[in-house]
């Protein structure tokens, strides 16, 4: 307890009046752009694309497989319970296989090899997470 003073009243001799106001404005400002700008909103569809092309925009909410022909083979989505993935990918490394299930607005999945991406909206869009 001692030390706690010894700290504090070593920070009080440095610290001006605008040094505080400054630093909690800055507190201030931080946690209202995370709640602005962080979303956590569900995704309502998910929109795959291959290349520049979009491929189809599909529900969230209806199970379906949806087979993508890309410059290598084939990548298989899955789609189910509100949230979608890539199952199968011909690339060799299966990092987009690997990223797994997506299921907040603003996530997105890339298999590079095969230019097939993944990306699932909300209701709004704010942003597009594959140029952000």
């Amino acid at each position: 307890m001692c030390n706690f003073l010894r700290l504090n009243n070593q920070l009080t001799k440095y610290l001006r009046l605008g040094d505080s106001i400054l630093i909690l404005m800055s507190i201030i400002g931080i946690i209202w752009l995370f709640n602005t700008l962080w979303s956590n909103e569900q995704a309502a569809k998910v929109q795959i694309r291959q290349g520049e092309k979009i491929i189809g925009t599909y529900s969230l909410n209806q199970a379906r497989e949806v087979q993508v022909k890309g410059p290598i083979g084939v990548n298989t989505i899955h789609i189910s319970n509100g949230r979608a993935r890539f199952s199968k990918s011909p690339c060799h490394n299966q990092y987009c296989v690997h990223q797994g299930w997506l299921n907040r607005a603003g996530q997105a999945a890339i298999c590079l090899p095969n230019q097939i991406s993944l990306e699932l909206i909300g209701e709004t869009k704010p942003y597009d997470s594959l140029n952000y």
